[in-house]
């Protein structure tokens, strides 16, 4: 039976990035997947403009705004409805074009309409058995199947908080936003009841498409338990029309739904992770498709170099990769996003207005190198603890978990 140097589980975002890397390094590689590299993903990607400049990738975006606003106020008169101007081009990913690209980069490698039901690891090789029966054999396996994975072992998190997210692509009677403009994060209230007001909050993310076409999103940051895809209807629909905004043609729903506090996986396991399954989700601000994309084409090389030591076995492989992912740096940057995450899902509306209110009077630098997680160790702790100092009282009680009335 062939042995391959890498099998891959998955073939999303995270699988195709980390394997377009590693088709450059001369390997045996194969994938293995429910779905086909080649179908169409559904979900909408936005991204910082200048995450793909700095890879040379930003012919990719659909879409990009120069005008890019956030609201933080109550809703109410002038004064609540003030924007929070970014100034910061904020991009939307041509879905077919970051696949076909990703694609393009894999050339050798061939996915198998397969799911992957069993793994062992033995004699310094790991054996994948297939629904159909079919054995794959390979010195490392990586699992970029997605946060859902049954193969990546991690600690045992009885509260999961999850990013939930209802939106529409359509035409509206009214413009949603400004002729191009992008809404990072719309918090105004005044379309809530005191029932929703209490329960978890929730913001627009919404952009102009053009040709009279807007995608609108109502998102919840991270709540434990979710808000349903139903309460996020409701309250999109309930803010749409609180503005007299009808909607005319749906063109696509969308639907999210994945946790922001996964613990970050044991690092002593014979299954490397790479995206979603290995927590490579932002925990701060759930974006990933950058992180993926600048972290693959380290993990490629070294791995490339691990396995030319022929006597290591999968175990001592994955745990290499693990240790090249999730470095001393980076775990304890992500161990500060996750305190500051269980932090704000504490926060009341008000108080979360507040919150962003304060953290976009950061330096553009300061709070993109946050949102992006490309911060230095030392930087971020001195950008959190200067976002601490110079924030009103009741934010700080609550970082502290002190109780504010």
């Amino acid at each position: 039976m062939e042995i391959l140097d890498i099998l891959i589980l998955g073939s999303g975002p995270a699988a195709l990035s980390l394997a377009s890397e590693l088709a450059k390094q001369s390997l045996s590689i194969k994938g293995i997947s429910t779905k086909s590299p080649h179908q169409k993903w559904e979900n909408t990607y936005g991204i910082w403009a200048s995450e793909l400049e700095e890879l040379g990738l930003e012919s990719l975006l659909s879409h990009r705004w120069s005008k890019t606003v956030s609201f933080f106020g109550d809703g109410i008169k002038e004064k609540g409805n003030n924007p929070t101007k970014h100034s910061y081009d904020y991009g939307l990913i041509n879905q077919e074009a970051f696949q076909n690209e990703l694609l393009k980069k894999c050339k050798g490698i061939h996915w198998l309409n397969e799911t992957a039901k069993q793994i062992n690891s033995e004699n310094k090789i790991t054996e994948v058995i297939c629904s159909s029966g079919l054995k794959l054999k390979a010195r490392l396996v990586i699992d970029a199947s997605g946060h859902k994975s049954k193969f990546i072992k991690r600690p045992l998190l009885r509260e999961v908080a999850q990013q939930s997210a209802y939106g529409i692509v359509g035409k509206f009677s009214t413009p949603p936003v400004n002729k191009d403009q992008f809404v990072l994060m719309d918090f105004r209230p005044d379309h809530l009841n005191n029932e929703e007001l209490s329960s978890s909050p929730s913001f627009l993310y919404a952009m102009d498409l053009g040709d009279e076409t807007y995608f609108v999103e109502e998102t919840s940051l991270a709540s434990y338990p979710a808000l349903s895809q139903e309460d996020l209807k409701k309250r999109l629909l309930s803010r749409l029309s609180n503005k007299g905004i009808k909607v005319e043609e749906i063109i696509h729903e969308e639907n999210c739904l994945f946790p922001m506090n996964l613990p970050l996986p044991y690092k002593n396991q014979s299954v490397l992770g790479f995206g979603g399954a290995a927590s490579m989700v932002h925990p701060a601000s759930g974006y990933m498709i950058g992180s993926l994309l600048r972290r693959a084409p380290l993990l490629a090389e070294k791995l490339a170099i691990f396995l030319k030591e022929a006597n290591y076995s999968s175990l001592e492989l994955a745990t290499k990769g693990w240790s090249v992912l999730w470095p001393y740096e980076l775990t304890q940057r992500h161990k500060l996003y996750q305190y500051g995450l269980q932090r704000l899902m504490s926060f009341d509306e008000s108080r979360l207005r507040s919150f962003f209110s304060n953290f976009f009077k950061l330096s553009t630098k300061e709070w993109v190198g946050f949102l992006t997680n490309t911060l230095p160790l030392p930087k971020l702790i001195y950008v959190m603890s200067k976002m601490f100092i110079n924030s009103p009282l009741k934010i700080k009680l609550g970082m502290l978990n002190i109780k504010y009335k």
